[in-house]
């Protein structure tokens, strides 16, 4: 790993900036550090944000499945943490895909904007284990 070097924050665009703050409070724990204009800026503690939230209002454009941004990815530090995320979004209705990629166990999501999402946790023993490329569909609530 690089020294010197950690992802800072994610900035979003959202149509709805009371909807996705509901969706990332609930979901992720997140809490808000500062709101102003448009801008809503979302914390687990260490940074200022952790998640930037720009309104861009109700008619912006569809994302596209093409070039930009495919997912931000959160790192949950247990099997037990992803459970709890898997049944929030459950609750809230959010179509959620379960896939155990073998050095780790995902879950891929969309905000309500569509915004791609991943939240995972770690499942290698050490860090020289490698992907093998197959990926399997698995029970988060069996975890």
């Amino acid at each position: 790993m690089s020294e010197g070097f950690h992802l800072g924050h994610v900035h979003l665009k959202v149509r709805d900036l009371d909807r996705a703050l509901a969706f990332y409070r609930d979901v992720f724990e997140l809490d808000v550090t500062e709101r102003y204009d448009r801008y809503a800026f979302l914390s687990w503690g260490d940074h200022h944000h952790d998640v930037a939230l720009q309104a861009v209002g109700a008619d912006a454009p569809e994302p596209g499945p093409g070039v930009g941004l495919y997912h931000a990815a959160v790192e949950a530090d247990s099997p037990t943490r992803l459970r709890e995320v898997y049944e929030r979004l459950r609750e809230r209705g959010v179509r959620v895909t379960p896939v155990d990629h073998g050095i780790s166990e995902a879950l891929y999501f969309s905000d309500p904007d569509g915004n791609g999402l991943e939240l995972y946790v770690d499942t290698r023993d050490d860090d020289t284990e490698e992907w093998s490329g197959e990926n399997r569909r698995f029970d988060p609530t069996e975890r």
